[in-house]
């Protein structure tokens, strides 16, 4: 496959192994797929098996089976599991540059003593930052933000402007059970794998100022972003294993194919409800537009 590559595109798409794919994951995975396919470029798997006490057994295989089913094809798969050693240095460059330091203030204390609310929730007031953190306590290690803004151009939601500090947060980047956080992770990966554009949902849309932030620190490039929106329930909520989302095996792939195409504003034809898997993949990748994608972060599917 590699031969047929015509552009330095790189683009990836990460599913957690916590359970199967589901209707949303697929969303994701079609539209950085297609994305990758009609620019020519790679499309690279990353299993975000970080957190051990989250895994689902057989979920990573599950994941590579069934996108197998659906007719993905892959560049090589990354398994962040294997890739601590890479964590570690990166983490140890921000240590020496100062812009680490040890967290040992528990939820709870985070949220009597925290005076703002951010996007995320409680801001965190670094306390630790100001004082030194409680002995024989295992600590978190957030990263020191700044008053300032982060802004970038999505290409799906547009202008995004973020101020870390007075949105965010200093932010964990190494958990007190020891395992490294998702933010420095996949900044570490991406950088590795030399991805160029990241398609992915919109619920990761403001985890990207930080993402861009501990690009810059650690010296990394930063790709183009697309965030498309998320498919949620009739509650508002996003398709999950813990809001009981359907795994995708459970429906025939042509149908869930055409389903997300239609999601993902690609106006397929009815006539598609019938077609064959590789007749779909087919007309999407000769109609695929970026700019139909819907410009919002969530779609209710019901």
């Amino acid at each position: 496959m590699d031969a047929l590559l015509t552009s330095n595109y790189i683009g990836r798409f990460a599913p957690s192994p916590t359970g199967p794919l589901h209707f949303g994951s697929l969303v994701a995975a079609v539209a950085s797929y297609c994305e990758a396919k009609i620019h020519g470029g790679k499309w690279l798997l990353r299993m975000e098996d970080l957190d051990k006490p989250r895994e689902m057994a057989g979920a990573a295989d599950d994941i590579l089976r069934t996108l197998e089913s659906f007719g993905f094809e892959w560049n090589g798969v990354m398994y962040q599991s294997l890739r601590s050693v890479a964590y570690a240095e990166a983490f140890a460059s921000l240590q020496a540059q100062n812009l680490v330091y040890a967290c040992t203030c528990s939820r709870k204390e985070i949220a009597d003593s925290a005076l703002q609310i951010g996007s995320e929730g409680m801001i965190y007031p670094k306390t630790c930052l100001k004082n030194s953190p409680k002995p024989n306590t295992r600590a978190a290690y957030r990263a020191i933000t700044n008053d300032g803004l982060i802004q970038f151009s999505d290409e799906i939601q547009g202008k995004i402007s973020q101020n870390l500090a007075t949105e965010i947060g200093d932010f964990v980047l190494k958990r007190a059970d020891g395992l490294f956080a998702y933010q420095l992770a996949v900044v570490v990966d991406d950088a590795e794998q030399n991805v160029t554009h990241v398609v992915r949902g919109a619920d990761l849309l403001d985890s990207t100022p930080r993402q861009i932030y501990l690009q810059t620190l650690l010296g990394f490039h930063t790709p183009h972003y697309a965030h498309t929106p998320v498919a949620t329930n009739v509650k508002g909520e996003k398709l999950s294993k813990q809001t009981l989302a359907e795994p995708i095996s459970m429906r025939p792939a042509e149908h869930q194919l055409f389903s997300v195409l239609h999601f993902l504003g690609q106006n397929p034809p009815a006539a598609a409800q019938n077609a064959t898997l590789a007749e779909i993949w087919r007309w999407a990748f000769e109609h695929w537009q970026l700019s139909q994608v819907p410009k919002i972060r969530q779609i209710s599917v019901g």
